[in-house]
C-alpha cells in the first residue's frame, strides 16, 4: 500500500482510501505511513543531498569548491 502526506490537512492518507485527496496538496507516494508522516523532513534531506551533488559536480568541473555559488549571468552583475 502507498501512503501520501496531505500538506493542507497535515494528515497521512492511504492510497487505498477512496476519499483520498487528489490535488497538489499531496506529497508522495511513500512506502510506509511513518515515511509519509515525515514528508517534509525527507524532502529537506533529499534537497540537501541534491545540493551537495550539484556542488561536487561544479567542483569537479572547475576545480573550485565554491563554483556552485558562481553566477555567470552578466545581467545579474
Amino acid at each position: 500500500m502507498e501512503y501520501w502526506f496531505n500538506t493542507k490537512t497535515g494528515q497521512v492518507e492511504s492510497g487505498g482510501d477512496p476519499g483520498r485527496a487528489r490535488s497538489g496538496d499531496l506529497m508522495g507516494p511513500y512506502a510506509t505511513e511513518d515515511e509519509a508522516s515525515r514528508a517534509y523532513e525527507l524532502a529537506a534531506e533529499r534537497t540537501a543531498a541534491w545540493d551537495e551533488e550539484e556542488r561536487a559536480e561544479g567542483e569537479w568541473a572547475t576545480g573550485d569548491r565554491d563554483a556552485a555559488g558562481w553566477d555567470n549571468n552578466p545581467l545579474n552583475g
